[in-house]
Order: C-alpha cells, then structure tokens, then sequence
C-alpha cells in the first residue's frame, strides 16, 4: 500500500492522506487549510483525480480535516464517504456554516470590488448548494465494527475522545499473504475532558501517524484551568467588563458551557449571563444533547441546561441580536466563533470590547501562526480587525487546560500503549513542533520515526 501525505504535513491544518491500495484509490481526511496562506492553497487543484477516489474515510467534523468535502465532490468524487453518525450530523452543520461564511465573504469582497472601481467577481469557494450534493454520499457507521472495502482491505473506527464522533482509524491490509495494520490518530484528546470518553488506546500496529499539534508542550491540569477560568470571570465582572471567549462552534463551545453550569451548580456564581452567538454553535450543542450514548458518565447526569440553576443562556441567530450585545457594557460572557479568530462573529465583539482595559478575552484552544488569534496571544498591542487598527488593551488569558487536544505527555502514553514498535509518521503540527515531537518519541519509547514533507509518496 502507498500513502501520500497531501495536509497537515509542518502544518497543523488541511489534514489530507492519499491512499493507494492495489487498483483502488482512497482519502483519509479532506480538510481545508487555515491561516496564512490559505485561500490559495484551499483553491489551488487536489493533487489526484476526484473521480479516481472510492472513499473517504473521514475522522471527524472540524474543518481542517473535512473543510474541503464540497469542492472534491464538485470536481468529480462519486464515492462514499465513510464517517461515525455523530460526525455524520456534526459535518452537515459545519459545511454548510462555511458555506454561508465563504458566499457572504465572496458577496462583501465583489460589492467592495465594484466601488473602487475595479470588476473583479469575487467566487466562493463552495456553495450550500455544493454542500447538499455532496452529503447523500455521506454512510453513517458505527464506533468498533470492521467493515472490509475490498478484499483484503478493512477499517475500524474507534473513540478519539477529541469531539463528538471522533474517531481514530485503524486500517487493515494484506501485503504478500501477510496481514498489516496502520493506525491513523485522527486529533487525539485530552484525558479527563468535559462530557466525552477518553480516547481509545491500541496495543498494536505496524505503522502510525500520529498528530502533534501539542507535541512540544505540557497542558495546565483541567482543575487548575477551571481556577483560572472562574478567576477571570470575577476580575473581569468585578472591573465591569465583559469576557469574551473565541471558541469553535463545535466542542469547545459544549465544554465550556459544561464547565459553566458546574460554576453555578456549586454556587460559586450565583447568575451567569452567557451569550452564545453562533447559530452553529446553538445546532452543534444541540446535536450534542442529541447523542448521550456518546458521553461520559458523569455527563450523563449532568448535561441539562436550566435557567433555574442560574446559567442563563443566550443563544443568538439573527445579526440583529449579535449586535444588540454589544450594547451590553458588563456582566456577559460571550461565546463566538470562529476559534482561531479568522471569521465569525467573534471579530465584531472584539472591535466593542478589545480596547477595554476592563475586558478579557479567554483563549481556550491552539491558535495557528498566521491567524489573527495568534497574533494577540503573542502579545500584540494592536489588530487590524474589521477594516480599523484597534488597540488592545484587554486582559488576555491563555487556558490550555481546555484544549481538546492531548499535550505531549498524553500523546506519549497513547504511543505508548503500542508493545510492537511501529513506525511513526509525526504529522498535524508546526514544523518545529513536529521536529522535537518525533525526537522524544524516539528517545523516549524507541520508536523509528519520520516527519513527512509535503507529497512524501511512500510505501508501507
């Protein structure tokens, strides 16, 4: 079997594995890119034929790894598309929400075009139409069954604990009468995170790429990021200002809010007013309340929203009631997308509130290099933000506790549940990240590893 790693490869986003396995060809992930850069590398052509592939096998709902979906099938993909039902119901939501991002974007551009006298049309890079045909292709499966594809190929999926529906793959071929195994990690998550099941260990493979977005790094304990949390809430209410949180729509959005009722439930808030201003995120949450097969336990019990238990939820639709929170001065918290800070509505409530000195905004998740949440966390006095440079002299707070992603110590015992040495593919992290990750591993569990560059066409 060949493998071409096509994303994610010195980078974290645009997840994307070419496979070749005697006449068929198959995809593992087909996600767009992000940050720096990416508008031409989300357009530029795929580097096979659309309508040479037979699947796709699909990790789970995040954008940079299912973000490009639409196009492949609008350039000729008639396949299927292979995914858990969660994801199923969570990638239906999250296309068309980029559809819509990508159709006004293209429609504000052209108007802008037109008025400097220019004719240029800009085009998006999909449509919700693109998104509807390509969802019947979609075939919902289920956590632990092995489904052969073609004789002598098969796949699993099993928990990644990163979202909802995330799945580690693990697939299974024939190589001279002998059977082999590759496991791909998809986002592996953190233990102990809010509402789902930790990820799934696996005691054997012969090859296993593995992701590294925090594969240099140590995350803060959740209970010491809980006390962060709730500290910055009260300094932040206490000086009458808001707090402003970027969060994706999807899982960051859900943990959160789970964490926020634990605040209240305990008593140490006794009125939270929370604004939830992503359409998307209200459809995700509820697609969460819709799959509690999927939770932890502890969950189970919990996860029931209540205005009687003090967390009063907002959750907006319309730009009119976006903007009607922005006359709130103090007292809120507001959740809003996108999570990395390059669209959404998060950018409007900056442009109200990031100048505030008694304002805080709440990073809870990794921010790319080249993307406008980066550029704050690294300490920049000002953004560009909605056509005007804006000051920002908000009080920025880091959480990594939150993060869904495991940190480098987690990503080494789930490596380390292997007992056979496989090799290891170190892919879905900064380059230099990537780097020091596959050292450690090597020095640490004696695995052979390798970093792919881009179009790295190998043989396993």
């Amino acid at each position: 079997m060949k493998i071409r790693f096509l994303g994610a490869v010195r980078k974290v986003t645009g997840s994307c594995y070419h496979l070749t396995y005697k006449d068929i060809e198959l995809l593992v992930d087909c996600g767009m890119h992000q940050g720096r850069d990416a508008e031409e590398l989300n357009k530029k052509p795929f580097n096979f034929n659309p309508e040479n592939i037979e699947y796709l096998i699909l990790t789970h709902a995040h954008l940079d790894h299912s973000g490009l979906i639409p196009k492949l099938v609008a350039e000729g993909f008639k396949g299927r598309i292979l995914t858990t039902e969660a994801t199923a119901d969570l990638v239906e939501i999250m296309l068309l929400d980029s559809a819509h991002i990508q159709e006004k974007d293209a429609e504000w551009m052209t108007k802008k075009s037109f008025r400097s006298g220019k004719d240029i049309v800009y085009e998006p890079l999909y449509t919700e139409e693109d998104v509807l045909k390509a969802l019947p292709f979609i075939k919902r499966k289920r956590y632990g069954e092995i489904e052969e594809l073609v004789d002598g190929f098969s796949y699993r999926f099993l928990d990644a604990g990163h979202i909802l529906g995330s799945a580690i793959l693990e697939v299974y071929y024939k190589e001279n009468d002998m059977e082999k195994k590759v496991v791909f990690s998809g986002d592996v998550g953190k233990s102990n995170n809010p509402i789902i099941n930790d990820p799934t260990h696996i005691e054997e493979a012969d090859y296993v790429i593995v992701e590294s977005t925090y594969g240099n790094r140590l995350h803060k304990g959740m209970d010491e990021s809980i006390e962060e949390l709730a500290d910055a809430i009260d300094k932040t209410f206490k000086k009458g200002g808001n707090v402003l949180i970027p969060a994706f729509a999807v899982g960051r959005t859900q943990d959160i809010l789970y964490i926020l009722k634990k605040f209240v439930k305990e008593g140490r808030f006794k009125n939270l007013n929370v604004y939830i201003d992503s359409p998307l995120a209200d459809r995700a949450t509820k697609i969460y309340l819709s799959h509690p097969e999927l939770f932890d336990l502890e969950a189970k019990e919990f996860f029931k929203f209540s205005s009687r238990d003090g967390l009063n939820l907002h959750f907006t639709t319309t730009v009119e009631e976006s903007q009607q929170i922005n006359k709130i001065k103090s007292g809120a918290i507001i959740i809003a997308g996108s999570g990395m800070c390059e669209g959404g509505r998060i950018r409007h409530h900056f442009k109200h509130n990031i100048w505030r000195p008694e304002c805080s905004i709440v990073f809870s998740g990794f921010q790319a290099k080249g993307t406008l949440g980066r550029h704050i966390v690294d300490g920049a006095k000002s953004a560009h933000i909605l056509g005007e440079e804006i000051a920002i002299r908000a009080r920025v707070y880091t959480i990594g506790g939150f993060s869904a992603h495991a940190d480098q110590k987690e990503l080494l015992e789930w490596l380390g549940s292997f007992k056979n040495s496989p090799k290891v593919f170190v892919v879905h992290g900064e380059e230099d990240v990537e780097m020091e990750f596959a050292r450690v591993v090597n020095e640490k569990l004696g695995f052979i590893t390798y970093v792919p560059y881009i179009n790295d066409d190998l043989e396993i």
